[in-house]
């Protein structure tokens, strides 16, 4: 019989009616590493949560399933139990106070003091830290890494990578643990930091400690792993032996759903889009936006083309319109129609011809004090005097052709609302959208650029907005960049998917490219070159 430390069976867990994870498991050995692996939205997160017993986990109903740790049947009401059972995690983000020294955020919590004449009595709160304890605790957990740094040294101004480290310090050097989580520990390490994490996760491995690694990175599973559990949309898809597989199968397992066309086009298609004829050209194109940079990309849009831009959350694909259009620090050549364009000069893509529909609709995207009406003709009026009317020297609003522009608008989009002047706030998600939408449109850019356009919205509004782009690229010629987590989505709807992957193009696909070459892409893998 199969020695598991940990085995999850058959988890379930919805929030608000929205089932999440669909009969689940996860099984692991002691001293083994086993990858947890899916796209974004998969379900790692919500196990692990599960699995540490996290409050939003028993906030929304609990979940269904049954966990054995060690051979027992447990339940995990919190992450204190979780602890008790010699449980770890080493979370994406920090949880290091600057403050502290290394001891300090090492022994934070599990704190060693010796008896005062106080504290006989007054009580222990009164015993005095019992430092060099501490400190020696700290070199041996700090040794079994391989981390020489001081364990005296403060922890701000510390390098991030050796940030990382001092959090897998605090985790070995809690007594009796026997399974380490780490989540995406290598997302924020240089390259040399990632393979000694790899080394150190070997090391701690030897020693009998489990390891669940969440990663989206093939190359790092193939490298350091022993088996891997890959999930799909909330379901279990495989179990496997590292050593029995390869990047391409992995990748297929990840991505691999059936490609249904989500925009019909019927007939001969009536474009002829020319590798020669560009409307923008990015090159050596950086951007300075937190979670989602841009890190050197070289990319070329033809006119009258729908450009896809997918890849996983925090990849940096986000990171592109947003520096186009100047809303975050960028750098590079950006080449719009024969012209620079300037990102330090906020407006300046606005005024030649590009409109963007911001993944952040609530913060960037609408004024929601305002009537939809307000915010359909509002850049529009702005950037290029729409709207307005000469009676003789004067100009006036023209609030006819701006009601029946708005309404046209209501009508294409199938905006449902209670009229033109009811306030975008108090829209539903999936309206607001379309809201957003109808004032890009509104614009007639040369170039429209949408990301995320379908976050939040349900299949019926999705097919909707994507049919409205599909129309407006073919009947009227209009060039569009659709920026979306949704691969599914993007293959219905390109002629061509750039996928970005640590802030840089590791791949332009025609849509019907493989799972597996999609797959690899969306990994960070760059073998297996570029198609147009």
């Amino acid at each position: 019989m199969e020695n598991y430390v940990l085995q999850m069976e058959n988890i379930r867990k919805e929030f608000s009616g929205n089932q999440v994870l669909k009969g689940v498991e996860l099984k692991v050995k002691p001293g083994e590493i086993h990858a947890l692996m899916g796209e974004n939205g998969a379900g790692k997160s919500t196990l692990m949560n599960i699995l540490f017993g996290m409050p939003v986990i028993h906030s929304t109903g609990g979940f269904e399933g049954t966990i054995e740790y060690n051979g027992e049947q447990v339940k995990i009401e919190n992450p204190h139990r979780a602890m008790e059972l010699g449980i770890g995690m080493v979370h994406q983000e920090f949880m290091l106070i600057p403050g502290f020294t290394v001891t300090e955020n090492v022994k934070l919590g599990r704190e060693i003091s010796s008896p005062t004449l106080a504290s006989s009595v007054f009580g222990r709160s009164l015993e005095k830290l019992d430092r060099p304890s501490m400190a020696a605790d700290t070199r041996k957990a700090l040794d079994t890494i391989g981390l020489g740094v001081e364990d005296y040294a403060m922890v701000a101004g510390m390098p991030v990578g050796y940030m990382q480290f001092v959090e897998i310090a605090r985790e070995i050097d809690k007594t009796g643990i026997k399974l380490l989580i780490f989540d995406e520990p290598t997302a924020v390490l240089t390259e040399s930091e990632a393979d000694r994490l790899l080394e150190t996760m070997r090391s701690i491995a030897a020693k009998g400690i489990a390891i669940v690694f969440i990663t989206h990175r093939i190359n790092e599973v193939i490298a350091v792993t022993d088996t891997i559990t890959v999930l799909r949309d909330g379901t279990f898809v495989e179990r496997l032996a590292t050593k029995d597989t390869n990047a391409s199968r992995i990748a297929e397992l990840m991505i691999g759903r059936q490609v249904e066309k989500l925009v019909e086009n019927e007939g001969e298609d009536p474009r002829t889009i020319r590798d020669d004829d560009l409307l923008l050209s990015l090159k050596n194109f950086y951007v300075d936006m937190p979670g989602e940079s841009v890190r050197g990309i070289d990319l070329d849009l033809r006119r009258g083309e729908i450009l896809g831009i997918g890849g996983l959350a925090g990849q940096g694909k986000v990171g592109i319109p947003n520096g186009i259009l100047g809303l975050y620090p960028a750098a590079g050549e950006i080449t719009f129609d024969g012209e620079k364009i300037d990102p330090a000069k906020l407006g300046d893509a606005l005024q030649k011809g590009i409109a963007f529909v911001s993944e952040d609709r609530r913060g960037v995207g609408l004024l929601l004090e305002e009537s939809i009406e307000q915010n359909t003709i509002f850049t529009a009026l702005q950037v290029q005097n729409k709207f307005l009317k000469k009676i003789g020297p004067f100009t006036q609003f023209d609030a006819k052709g701006a009601r029946e522009h708005t309404l046209s608008m209501i009508e294409a989009l199938d905006i449902r609302c209670t009229g033109p002047e009811q306030y975008a706030g108090r829209l539903s998600g999936g309206n607001q959208q379309k809201v957003c939408l109808a004032r890009a449109i509104t614009m007639e850019p040369k170039l429209l650029v949408v990301s995320e356009p379908t976050r939040g919205i349900d299949i019926g509004a999705k097919k909707l907005v994507l049919e409205l782009l599909s129309k407006m690229n073919r009947e009227q010629g209009m060039t569009i960049i659709m920026v979306s987590s949704e691969l599914n989505e993007l293959r219905s709807l390109c002629d061509r998917i750039a996928i970005i992957s640590d802030g840089k193009l590791t791949g332009v696909f025609p849509p019907d490219a493989s799972d597996a070459e999609y797959g690899l892409a969306m990994s960070g893998v760059t073998e297996g070159g570029t198609a147009s």
